[in-house]
């Protein structure tokens, strides 16, 4: 058998990768999916900066599992589902990375920056 009858026998029985096709609609899903976080920041459109960090954070997300199906071609069938329980374990990670770092970076704004009176006050000191 030759190189390329053995991948396309691959390809059939679930073995192989994606089309070309399914890597084209992966890549533009990803590319409108980035697309769009940029507008909603560089453009200013929310007032709500908490409601324009949710929406980023949930594009963020769904471009994983877009990423996740058309490139690393994770199902649920896969591997008896071992693929899906590892991927879940890493998105819980991913979610205490993000949460932890978002409260991190707030606090430290909120107590590391100091308010104009208290740059006064110790510019008057002895």
């Amino acid at each position: 058998m030759s190189a390329s009858s053995n991948s396309t026998h691959d390809n059939h029985h679930g073995g192989g990768h994606g089309t070309l096709r399914s890597y084209m609609v992966g890549f533009i899903l990803s590319v409108v999916l980035t697309v769009i976080p940029f507008w909603l920041v560089l453009g200013d459109v929310f007032d709500n900066k908490t409601l324009a960090i949710g929406i980023v954070f949930a594009l963020g997300a769904v471009q994983m599992i877009v990423h996740i199906f058309y490139f690393l071609h994770v199902t649920f069938r896969a591997e008896e589902g071992w693929l899906v329980m590892s991927l879940s374990f890493t998105v819980l990670l991913v979610v205490i990375v993000l949460s932890g770092s978002v409260w991190v970076m707030y606090h430290l704004d909120e107590n590391m920056m100091p308010s104009h009176d208290q740059i006064e006050q110790v510019k008057q000191l002895p």
